[in-house]
């Protein structure tokens, strides 16, 4: 049984038209062979998977190849062929991450000192360079100053900015650049044809823009979702579920959730979110980068060249931009943003996940300057949904009163006392007060705040006014107590229940005050 290869390592480019991306770097290192203008050390930057190392092995080749093709390696002479399979003497690959001493640099410049064997060149590709100690780079500096003419030195780092300035002044920089989404597509759309698999083409173009800008990735994630699916057409919906992410209609009712600032409907869709088996740290990338796609089509007519994504989607987009101001997508994107990073090395991800939202949806909890702001837009809403609700009571005289952030109030009529009041429940109320002075103490403290409402079934209802005060009255030593005064009192049982005023509202608002009512009656009959 032969062992599979990993898909980007199967498709490596073996020649310069096989790199997809890079066309300024490949066509100035071809300028470079047909002139016979070879540098002695270049320094290759750029992101991860953007095809650094390969140049460098096509480039090794070249420099070495019996029969080149428009100065690309043939790849079927004795020179490609051993460089290809690793066994060339005269292509030297040191890791620096695991290579960074000053020994393995001086074992390098002994090696400098030797000619090919065969071949034209000797060249040494140092990868991941930015590694090596300072002095391992002080060791290299001599030798990359003024090498042999048959050597050539090629560094490759993802962080330029860690190399010192002695060593960039003597190589010749070239900077890989991010690889477009339209390219990547294209390259694997070519290398599904090839191994014969069945994607869906809205799959490969997510795969592309999952991958960042880097062919490696995007082939390392198309190998992970066909192995997922082997057999089966690999669809859109398919590669979230192997990939962790999230559909583009979740983020859109996010969006509209934060923008309610309906704090419970956003924790329900990360519960529903985190159900699935959604990565919340994919799910803060992509809610990010679907914000910046809102913010250029808000910002500007004509973005939608810039946008990846069907006309259904573009339109949606457009719908959900006008909703929302370009200063409030602008602080949720510097919220997401931070956000992405603090959520790859957390432990608890989802709670930091639900607390940023939280923050989102009541921004009174901050005082940063972008909160500020969120918070003059809350109240710039509540008042416009005043003055709505104001013009429409005045085109209703029956209504008594409106809030910005409830439904309209429309009492009808009074509240009344219940008829079928009992004269038992109704003479408690008349002697409640009195009745309060023959109670323990700290229940006569407590009972003095309280209010009187009527419950079903003839009962009592003894109103707290907030809910510490109701866990005091309502213990079963209290509750007994109040039953017995009572009773000794009127020779009567009433049952009783204790209630308290929910915060933020009024006694009025669920309550009838029976007490009132039943002292208004007294003062009519006299």
């Amino acid at each position: 049984m032969s062992s599979y290869m990993a898909l980007y390592r199967k498709f490596r480019p073996d020649g310069f038209e096989d790199v997809k991306g890079q066309d300024a770097i490949v066509k100035t290192l071809k300028n470079q062979l047909k002139a016979d203008r070879i540098g002695h050390a270049y320094l290759f930057c750029g992101t991860r998977g953007t095809g650094k190392t390969s140049v460098a092995k096509i480039f090794a080749k070249a420099v070495n190849c019996e029969h080149p093709v428009d100065t690309s390696p043939c790849g079927e002479c004795a020179m490609c062929r051993a460089i290809t399979a690793g066994a060339s003497m005269n292509v030297i690959e040191i890791d620096a991450a695991s290579n960074n001493g000053v020994d393995n640099i001086r074992e390098i410049r002994e090696e400098v000192a030797y000619r090919p064997t065969e071949g034209k060149y000797k060249v040494y590709i140092i990868d991941e360079v930015h590694m090596l100690s300072i002095g391992a780079f002080n060791a290299l500096l001599k030798t990359l100053e003024e090498p042999p003419e048959y050597v050539i030195f090629i560094l490759a780092t993802t962080e330029a900015h860690k190399i010192p300035i002695t060593i960039l002044s003597r190589c010749q920089r070239y900077d890989f650049k991010r690889i477009s989404i339209d390219t990547i597509s294209m390259r694997l759309l070519e290398l599904i044809g090839k191994e014969g698999l069945d994607v869906e083409e809205k799959a490969v173009r997510y795969i592309a823009r999952m991958a960042d800008g880097s062919m490696r990735d995007a082939l390392s994630l198309l190998d992970q979702c066909a192995a997922f699916y082997i057999g089966e057409c690999l669809t859109y919906e398919h590669v979230l579920e192997v990939l962790g992410a999230v559909d583009t209609e979740v983020f859109s009712r996010l969006l509209r959730e934060l923008l309610n600032m309906d704090a419970r409907a956003v924790i329900e869709t990360v519960e529903e979110i985190v159900m699935q088996g959604r990565d919340l740290t994919q799910l803060s990338v992509d809610f990010t980068w679907y914000l910046r796609n809102l913010l250029l089509v808000g910002s500007a007519q004509g973005m939608e060249e810039v946008l990846d994504m069907s006309s259904e989607n573009l339109l949606r987009l457009k719908e959900e931009a006008a909703m929302i101001d370009s200063d409030t997508l602008m602080h949720y994107i510097r919220v997401f943003s931070e956000l992405s990073g603090q959520l790859k090395y957390a432990s608890q991800k989802r709670v930091l996940l639900e607390v940023a939202l939280i923050k989102l949806c009541r921004p009174q909890m901050e005082a940063t300057q972008d909160v500020l702001l969120e918070r003059l837009r809350f109240i710039e809403k509540q008042v416009e949904q005043l003055e709505k609700r104001t013009d429409q009571a005045r085109q209703d005289p029956r209504v008594m009163y409106v809030k910005a952030d409830e439904e309209m109030v429309k009492p009808s009529e009074p509240p009344i006392l219940p008829e079928a009041l009992s004269e038992d429940v109704k003479q408690v109320v008349k002697d409640f007060r009195n009745m309060i002075q023959d109670m323990s103490p700290l229940l006569k403290t407590y009972l003095k705040k309280a209010r009187l409402s009527a419950g079903e079934g003839n009962r009592l209802q003894i109103v707290m006014p907030d809910e510490v005060s109701e866990s005091v009255v309502k213990t079963k030593e209290h509750v007994q107590e109040i039953k017995q005064l009572i009773e000794d009192r009127l020779e009567k049982k009433i049952e009783i229940d204790i209630r308290h005023v929910e915060e933020g509202r009024r006694f009025e608002e669920n309550f009838v005050d029976i007490e009132n009512l039943i002292n208004m009656e007294i003062t009519v009959e006299e």
